[in-house]
């Protein structure tokens, strides 16, 4: 029943013990082992892996097709599940997490609330997860030390991606490389379902370093590309028709910038506001805590994989955000803003010459920083060899795919492949300063 007060379904505290919380799925190893993480807080949790047509037929059928691309299917996955006979409708809520800026992430909640009304479906909870406060749950609440057991789930799932990615192309055994990955991804979400310490989290970093660099690899080359674009299209195999699948068996190596760089950005922007629009001071300090926080949590893991020296580690966030000054307002922030545009000046800073640049139907923000800024990114880097893939519920998978293969054929006659990387960058030496990133956070 609508709460008359808030003006939506409350997610109560007796729903805690008897319902079913579904989570969208857009980062399958990220989300299983924060999902185990929310288990342990006392919530049932089970992630939707669904696939298929459907799920974007449902979509269309309770949203308007003029809707961006990811909300389709995000609502469309929802209903689908609602509908499949699998759960009681009665004892399952939903969440949506929401970073509180103006795009889909703050939003989404709205459409997906109108669509279960028009499904028949309205009285389902939708549980509003986000920092920013913007909606309370009297069954749900995101403590602070929950939100840094999430963050830890965050952290293992960029390592897996990383070290996955890394091997998947030069495995000897097919299949090993991911079976792998599955394998950890089991054994972390266990652990982080009974406890989360940060000493056997650095200790588990080097076990699984480990672990992928026993995996039999031939060191042949192969074209390393890049994959930006809007969050959910850009790491969901739902949303990407599994475009990194498809570039692995194209004899392509993929590159994708981590999800800890995406909070690092949101929680940056605060600091942003603070230096263009003026913040309560209070609230900023809490900003630049959290900023601090994260930002050590990623040196700690790239100085960890660059004294293994067996694979490439991830950029620090402050190089990146060094990268786009001049090229990008820091205030264009809608959605991914100027993090779309500085994670391609970082793939091209890292040798990453060709990027695909996932651009989902009605997405405006996306459009303006990622196809939008091309022609400057290419001005810095003439060598670069951009191409930008739409995904919308009419854009056909044959399509995609051939201009993939084309992009692909092209990256190979303009450049030497990049051979796997024996031996990356030393790590940075404890107490060394690191750049702010820019004149907006001098006193960061």
């Amino acid at each position: 029943m609508v709460n008359t007060e808030k003006g939506y379904v409350v997610f109560t505290e007796e729903m805690k013990a008897t319902h079913t919380i579904l989570v969208p799925n857009m980062l399958p190893m990220h989300f299983k082992i924060i999902g185990k993480v929310l288990a342990q807080a006392g919530y049932k949790v089970e992630l939707l892996e669904t696939s298929g047509p459907q799920i974007a037929e449902a979509g269309l059928k309770y949203v308007h097709n003029d809707t961006c691309y990811p909300a389709i299917l995000v609502i469309g996955q929802f209903i689908d599940a609602l509908q499949s006979g699998k759960y009681d409708p009665d004892k399952v809520a939903l969440i949506l997490f929401q970073t509180g800026g103006g795009c889909r992430a703050s939003n989404y909640i709205h459409l997906l609330r109108k669509a279960l009304e028009k499904a028949g479906l309205g009285h389902v909870p939708v549980i509003s997860l986000s920092l920013a406060g913007l909606e309370t749950h009297p069954g749900f609440r995101l403590t602070v030390p929950l939100a840094m057991k999430m963050m830890y789930g965050v952290l293992y799932g960029d390592l897996l991606m990383t070290l996955l990615n890394q091997c998947k192309p030069y495995e000897r055994e097919k299949g090993s490389a991911q079976a792998l990955a599955d394998s950890w991804t089991g054994r972390l979400a266990q652990e982080m379902g009974v406890r989360a310490s940060y000493r056997q989290m650095k200790a588990n970093y080097q076990e699984i370093l480990d672990s992928f660099a026993a995996l039999p690899v031939e060191k042949s080359e192969k074209v390393m590309v890049g994959v930006v674009g809007e969050i959910f299209v850009k790491y969901s195999p739902l949303g990407n028709n599994n475009l990194e699948q498809f570039l692995v068996d194209e004899g392509a190596e993929v590159v994708i910038p981590g999800l800890l760089d995406f909070c690092l950005y949101c929680v940056y922007n605060n600091l942003l506001d603070h230096k263009l629009y003026g913040m309560q001071k209070r609230t900023q300090l809490a900003y630049r805590a959290a900023y601090r926080y994260l930002l050590g949590k990623e040196r700690d893991l790239i100085n960890i994989i660059a004294r293994h020296g067996r694979f490439t580690p991830p950029t620090l966030f402050t190089h990146t955000v060094s990268l786009v000054q001049g090229t990008i307002s820091m205030g264009v922030k809608m959605g991914e803003g100027w993090l779309l545009t500085a994670e391609m000046l970082e793939l091209a800073d890292k040798g990453v010459n060709n990027i695909v640049c996932t651009q989902p139907f009605g997405c405006l923000p996306n459009h303006i920083c990622g196809k939008g800024m091309m022609k400057p990114v290419k001005a810095q880097h003439p060598e670069i060899n951009i191409v930008a893939i739409d995904y919308d519920a009419g854009a056909t998978k044959v399509n995609q795919e051939n201009r993939l293969k084309l992009m692909l054929a092209n990256a190979k006659q303009r450049q030497t492949p990049l051979p796997i990387q024996e031996t990356p960058a030393q790590p940075e030496p404890e107490g060394q300063s690191q750049p702010t990133g820019g004149e907006f956070l001098r006193a960061v």
